[in-house]
């Protein structure tokens, strides 16, 4: 195998990658935690970020010692957001550009999230995404949340590709450990949650969507507007 060929396909995360849904998230987690007392802190975010939706709101619970469980604090996220998401979700810059590069060049692509399935869905109803997308790996869709590699295994399968042919792209310091467990071509693309924080084992740390070296990676040309 020619260990010099660019990736074949491409799979996004999608919270904080593609949307500006992880600033939306923090609103709403100081929401949650205001009404019970409490505050949504940097080190709190941290411990959270890119863990299953699940898993994640329990890091929320152990960490404030709510009286809270999990699946009630997922439908009131669920509730919250459903109310700031409409007008407020957009994409991240790069985006759209990368997506019809993609496209254009033939290049497969797949979404692998920690989000649950009608969070996705919802988010990428917004703008119609969804059929641009081969399939939606989402919390339901593994046993075990990232960072475990489970997901990008999946998604390797689901393509017929080993995982060194799949690009991933990702914003958090646990999917990035994910798709390096998975044996992927990880890319790491910090948003301003997550600038500083390491990616060991990451091929590239890439300043936005709109990285030339993104593209350079994966042997396709910008597409010009």
């Amino acid at each position: 195998m020619n260990q010099d060929a660019p990736p074949q396909a491409v799979v996004f995360d999608l919270d904080g990658l593609m949307f500006n849904t992880e600033d939306l998230y923090d609103e709403v987690c100081e929401l949650m935690l205001q009404r019970r007392g409490r505050h949504f802190s940097a080190d709190l975010k941290r411990r959270m970020m890119g863990l299953p939706g699940l898993a994640s709101l329990q890091a929320m619970i152990d960490h404030h010692g709510l009286n809270d469980t999990a699946d009630r604090l997922q439908r009131e996220s669920d509730d919250i957001f459903a109310g700031v998401l409409p007008g407020r979700v957009a994409p991240m810059p790069g985006l759209l550009e990368l997506l019809d590069a993609l496209e254009l060049a033939g290049v497969p692509k797949a979404i692998a999230t920690s989000s649950h399935r009608p969070f996705t869905t919802t988010v990428l109803g917004q703008f119609g995404f969804e059929p641009r997308f081969q399939f939606l790996l989402t919390s339901e869709d593994v046993a075990l949340g990232k960072p475990h590699p489970e997901v990008y295994q999946k998604a390797a399968a689901r393509l017929g590709l080993a995982p060194s042919r799949i690009l991933v792209l990702e914003d958090s310091e646990n999917g990035c450990k994910a798709a390096v467990a998975a044996g992927a071509w990880t890319v790491a693309v910090p948003g301003q949650h997550s600038r500083g924080y390491d990616f060991p084992g990451v091929r590239l740390i890439a300043d936005s969507l709109a990285d030339s070296r993104i593209y350079q990676a994966l042997g396709i040309s910008h597409v010009n507007s």
